[in-house]
């Protein structure tokens, strides 16, 4: 992922064009893109500001709390399918994708075996 603009080459893009510079002048004479320009006017006037937004960050886990027991519970009960899982957690109140499921059985380093039937068998 690249880095932000600097907050500087940001502040005289926008005065050049808070000056009466067009958006596209401006973009060329700066050296950056006219959608970055255009980009920057949008957020002065939905923000005040021209200063970029968090990049990346700590995405908290989508399973997680009671549900987390629930499942580490549920997997440990008997056959399951991950798809299966996600359909589960859907009728507690818990949206999910497959991915997060997957995901948390590996992060739980719990091994299984598929079947024949798809189904998925806890080998503990």
């Amino acid at each position: 992922m690249g880095k932000p603009y600097s907050l500087d080459l940001r502040k005289r893009v926008v005065s050049a064009i808070e000056g009466g510079m067009s958006r596209n002048r401006a973009a060329k004479q700066f050296g950056v893109a006219i959608s970055t320009a255009i980009g920057w006017m949008q957020r002065v006037e939905e923000t005040g500001s021209v200063e970029p937004g968090q990049m990346g960050g700590h995405k908290p886990k989508a399973v997680s709390g009671d549900h987390a027991v629930w499942l580490s519970q549920r997997i440990r009960d008997g056959d399951f399918t991950i798809r299966g899982l996600v359909a589960e957690l859907a009728s507690r109140g818990l949206k999910v994708d497959y991915h997060s499921v997957w995901d948390f059985v590996h992060a739980e380093k719990l091994s299984f075996k598929k079947t024949i039937s798809d189904s998925v068998r806890l080998w503990a």
